[in-house]
């Protein structure tokens, strides 16, 4: 985006970082936030072009009785197969980044858009955005929400938490860094600061 057409944002963390809790934050401040992850399931639901070409490239399998994808077959086939999980990233990616791009284009003159993207790094975006910020938590405290949030075990969170990019790589691409150790309102009031900072307003429903 361009100065006169508002801030473009790109909001990542590591899992269970505190990413969606800051994208909240910002739109109670008057942030317009687009979620990669909402949107990777609106590209695939019945009848968009997304889902069609992933029904042929993994078979009727991957569809429900109603037509609609069923995930949990699906993961089953990409999590198991790096090929087959590059093939449906090749699907999903683009029509993300298409949608994201139309939303971001409809916004109101001025705006400040935030795109919250989990995997930001990973697919190599940060030269994307106007500043990219990063919400960052300890190792340990994000393995145990982790744990806590989904029900798993030692290594399977420690899995999860591996198959992202590093903290390091993530810190390095990042303008600004939010740290989510502290209490709900210790990051409340670095989202404050960021965002008076940012707009040079405090905003109208700073708690």
């Amino acid at each position: 985006m361009t100065e006169s057409s508002g801030i473009l944002v790109g909001l990542t963390g590591g899992i269970a970082s505190g990413k969606s809790t800051v994208a909240e934050l910002l739109a109670e401040r008057g942030a317009l936030v687009i979620d990669a992850d909402r949107l990777a399931r609106e590209v695939v639901e019945p009848g968009t072009p997304g889902l069609a070409a992933v029904v042929a490239r993994f078979g009727d399998g991957v569809l429900r009785p109603d037509g609609s994808l069923d995930r949990p077959a699906l993961g089953r086939i990409v999590f198991a197969d790096t090929v087959a999980r590059g093939d449906l990233e090749a699907i999903i990616h683009p029509a993300v980044r298409a949608r994201a791009a139309e939303l971001t284009a409809a916004a109101p003159a001025g705006a400040v858009v935030v795109q919250m993207i989990p995997l930001l790094v990973e697919t190599g975006q940060q030269d994307a955005f106007d500043l990219v910020v990063v919400v960052d938590t300890a190792p340990e405290e994000q393995l145990a929400r982790v744990r806590a949030r989904d029900g798993l075990g030692a290594e399977e969170a420690l899995a999860r938490v591996r198959a992202q990019a590093d903290r390091e790589r993530r810190l390095a691409a990042a303008d600004v860094v939010l740290h989510n150790d502290g209490t709900p309102a210790d990051l409340a009031d670095q989202v404050d600061r960021f965002w008076t900072e940012l707009t040079g307003s405090p905003g109208a429903e700073i708690h």
